[in-house]
């Protein structure tokens, strides 16, 4: 396997897996506690048949959310998941990271029945370039200088941290 080549992620057994959401809800002291069951199938090779079961049988343990990703690059493989998730007798609320399959549009998913869209990364991703490039004019300049005006002023950094005291 080459370094760029990742191996697919083990998936836990369907059942082991809704014992242990089943055991969380059974523990969950407040309303405002949620599970989301993040379903691995797509990501592990799967296919969306195995991610339908697996929903179904999340929901039957109390999910009280669906998590489905994939690995392709264009959203076909999600899309089909939605709709096979919208035939589900009973459903929870369907959650999407569209990391890899970015050209999707907010309102396809939310046409297709997926209620919250996380963007799980991208601002980190995003955070990394402008790190790089700011190491980078700090090494060729030996100073901050130049690279001031690509950061965000110490007065604006403070104002986001709360005053304790």
């Amino acid at each position: 396997m080459s370094p760029k080549e990742t191996a697919a992620p083990h998936q836990e057994d369907a059942d082991a897996f809704a014992y242990k959401i089943e055991r969380g809800k059974k523990a969950q002291i407040a309303d405002d506690f949620m599970i989301v069951a993040r379903i691995e199938s797509l990501i592990a090779g799967k296919d969306v048949c195995d991610a339908i079961e697996r929903a179904s049988a999340y929901i039957g343990s109390g999910a009280d959310g669906i998590l489905i990703h994939s690995r392709a690059k264009t959203p076909c493989e999600i899309l089909s998941f939605c709709d096979e998730y919208a035939k589900l007798p009973s459903r929870v609320p369907l959650v999407v990271m569209p990391s890899t399959f970015s050209q999707v549009t907010e309102q396809q998913l939310v046409d297709a029945g997926v209620q919250v869209v996380l963007y799980a990364n991208h601002l980190l991703r995003s955070a990394y370039p402008a790190m790089h490039k700011t190491a980078e004019s700090i090494l060729r300049h030996q100073r901050a200088y130049e690279a001031e005006e690509h950061c965000t002023s110490i007065e604006q950094i403070l104002r986001l941290i709360p005053c304790h005291g």
